[in-house]
């Protein structure tokens, strides 16, 4: 009587390898999707914040018009040069101030006008309404030209 090792008949090893047939696996492993959408969440959250700083504005064009004027406004005028003119008198910057005060009607309730030229300096333009401003004038207004229908 021999046996044979290995090999034997329809329970053998050999048999069952060939006879079975995997399940297709109906479940998705959503571990891997979790963590990519945790990766993009932390993406976003830090790329967020730098994408709003500086982000380029293309301002509508308004159709500002003429005020009806019932008084002479205060001008003042800063030309391209950054020299300040009151109404039509050429004062330094250091007299804007008492000068106005001066004359002003209707104290710090006078509208004031301030016409810079396009090529004044954005300084020079920020310290004469800071100096207006600071003195309790609140009634300050920037002149410009209509927009002409092209």
């Amino acid at each position: 009587m021999g046996m044979s090792v290995g090999m034997s008949g329809r329970g053998g090893r050999g048999h069952r390898r060939r006879g079975r047939h995997h399940a297709l696996m109906s479940e998705i492993n959503v571990t891997p999707m979790v963590d990519v959408m945790l990766v993009l969440l932390i993406i976003f959250m830090v790329a967020a914040p730098l994408l709003t700083v500086g982000v380029p504005i293309d301002l509508p064009d308004t159709q500002a018009k003429a005020m009806n004027v019932d008084t002479q406004p205060i001008t003042v005028s800063i030309n391209a040069s950054g020299q300040i003119y009151l109404q039509e008198t050429e004062i330094p910057i250091d007299e804007l101030v008492a000068k106005l005060q001066a004359i002003s009607k209707t104290g710090y309730d006078e509208r004031i006008f301030i016409r810079g030229d396009k090529l004044t300096d954005y300084g020079t333009a920020m310290k004469v309404m800071a100096r207006i401003s600071a003195a309790g004038y609140k009634n300050i207004g920037l002149v410009s030209l209509q927009e002409q229908d092209q």
